[in-house]
């Protein structure tokens, strides 16, 4: 039975309930409504009072109850993912982008301010939707930036995003650094898939049944990712300057053992995000 509400905010508060008795975060009924909407939080505060258009009604209902039924994430609902303060669009071929990677990529601008570095070549591996390639192409507007991806359903989201933020991007497809081990890249950055298989059970339906397995699980204990691209960095003919990983909060170890054995000439660093949680590994040449 479809609910009718004589305001906005009765809508919201259905939604909350209906949301809250599914389990699933009440807040969710708030971002829907400012999609379907196209408002602002502030203006959904200002005029909850004011009805809710019939056509919008009908999609948020059926949007909330998909979200509560299945566990959609509400970025798949709306094709909106946000990063970095710019939308990107998403779906079911890419992660959805967290803000815990927005600090790998704040890392990767700091590290290319500190070191002074004019018109530096960076590469993102395992590119997914693009966000850490248009965001560092964005912002360090004189950088040379490629994004390469094994999906190419992912690559054409990402050409999507890169199009719509005039980002001046180049992508590949192929498998890492495979097909790119003779270029020469001052930084190599990414957000590889880094969960093991056997952390599966654990996870929240909402990430495992709708973000791409590709992109979240790796062989190893979630190693293989890494162990991969540090090796086919040892074989490149000129390595970079900087090395910079998302990694799973218990994986700072492990990953540093990798890189001090793969590339013993690269001296690595765990840092945390802003929850105090291992987070990313940056490595630098000492040579």
């Amino acid at each position: 039975m479809q609910p009718t509400f004589t305001s906005i905010r009765e809508a919201r508060r259905w939604a909350s309930l209906f949301l809250h008795q599914h389990h699933r975060e009440p807040r969710v009924a708030e971002l829907l409504l400012e999609h379907f909407l196209n408002w602002t939080p502030s203006q959904l505060l200002a005029f909850d009072d004011e009805a809710l258009p019939a056509e919008v009604e009908k999609d948020f209902v059926q949007a909330v109850r998909k979200h509560a039924d299945t566990g959609i994430p509400v970025q798949h609902l709306t094709g909106v993912g946000h990063f970095y303060g710019r939308e990107f669009q998403v779906n079911e071929n890419v992660l959805i982008p967290r803000p815990e990677t927005e600090e790998l990529v704040l890392g990767v601008m700091d590290y290319v301010r500190d070191e002074n570095l004019k018109a530096p070549s960076i590469v993102d591996l395992g590119t997914g939707s693009g966000v850490i390639a248009v965001t560092l192409a964005t912002e360090l507007p004189d950088s040379d930036v490629t994004g390469v991806d094994l999906s190419e359903e992912a690559l054409r989201i990402a050409e999507t995003n890169a199009a719509q933020h005039g980002a001046d991007v180049q992508f590949y497809h192929g498998n890492f650094l495979e097909s790119l081990l003779e270029e020469p890249f001052d930084i190599i950055v990414s957000n590889p898939p880094y969960i093991a298989f056997s952390e599966k059970e654990k996870m929240d339906d909402t990430v495992v049944d709708f973000d791409p397995a590709m992109a979240l699980f790796a062989e190893g204990e979630g190693l293989a990712a890494y162990k991969t691209i540090l090796t086919q960095i040892s074989h490149m003919k000129q390595k970079p300057k900087c090395i910079a990983f998302e990694i799973g909060h218990q994986q700072g170890g492990a990953v540093s053992a990798l890189i001090h054995e793969l590339l013993p000439e690269f001296l690595s660093e765990v840092r945390q995000d802003i929850n105090g949680k291992d987070r990313m590994i940056f490595a630098f040449s000492s040579s």
